[in-house]
């Protein structure tokens, strides 16, 4: 039985502890939020995870695993103290570490607690495709986003083209994927988990597109090196409880678990 400490209680969590309510070997035994949440989390835990409390903190205690579904800010805030004091964790906010010196912290802060932190596939799949190519070599990785104009406002994009009366689709941005973590934060995840499974955020290439032909996020990947080629292209849906998230990263949480709690794992 594993037991597991969850850092976020939005669509990802909620979703995470749906699918996970009748899983015997996977027990939430606390749910970390703001202060401000304690309440309304409160009783979405009750219902999905009528074991588990809510709280501010971990505050001394020590499950098997914590797992970040909270957002950026939570990686400092609780995941590296929790890495230093020995405890395993899980990060879904993978494009985060597009800020400078954040992987290498965690890195550190697992080091130090003689323990792991693993970061989650998220939205995107063939990681364990890409990474296993770095080790023989690779010389090239390029990963295309493309989505709906309406998914860019309220990001650069607005000043580029006119998302309101797009015919045909737009670059909004091409160069490096540290750069496009820098410009487009909320969208920083899958070209970041590319990155750091490949070439690092400065090799990695990054081009973003607004399309009104499409009603999905898709997303485009081609790598080339010494085990030859890639080229994988993913439409993902996204969360009915939260349009702005791939309904994958909330399944790809629920593996990670499945694979620590089970016998079997793939």
């Amino acid at each position: 039985m594993l037991h597991v400490s969850m850092i976020g209680c939005g669509a990802i969590g909620v979703g995470v502890m749906e699918l996970l309510k009748s899983d015997p070997e996977v027990v939430f035994d606390l749910v970390i939020v703001p202060a401000a949440a304690l309440d309304t989390a409160g009783a979405t835990v009750r219902e999905l995870a009528p074991h588990a409390r809510v709280g501010v903190g971990l505050n001394g205690s020590r499950p098997d695993l914590l797992i970040e579904c909270a957002g950026h800010r939570a990686i400092e805030e609780h995941i590296i103290p929790a890495l230093e004091s020995g405890i395993p964790c899980m990060v879904v906010s993978v494009g985060a570490l597009s800020e400078p010196g954040l992987a290498e912290k965690l890195e550190l802060a697992a080091q130090r607690g003689k323990t792991q932190v693993q970061l989650l596939s998220g939205a995107i799949g063939a990681i364990d495709a890409l990474a296993a190519a770095r080790i023989g070599g690779l010389d090239s990785v390029v990963y295309t986003g493309r989505k709906p104009p309406g998914a860019w406002k309220d990001t650069p994009a607005e000043k580029l083209v006119d998302l309101d009366h797009l015919e045909q689709a737009a670059v909004i941005f091409e160069g490096s994927a540290r750069e496009a973590a820098r410009l487009y934060p909320k969208n920083a995840n899958v070209a970041a988990t590319l990155s750091l499974a490949g070439l690092g955020l400065d090799r990695t290439q990054v081009r973003l597109l607004a399309d009104p032909a499409v009603t999905e996020n898709v997303h485009h990947v081609e790598a080339a090196g010494a085990f030859g080629g890639l080229e994988l292209t993913m439409r993902g849906k996204p969360l009915a409880a939260n349009p702005k998230t791939s309904a994958l990263t909330v399944y790809s949480v629920v593996r990670a678990l499945n694979n620590r709690a089970h016998a079997l794992s793939i």
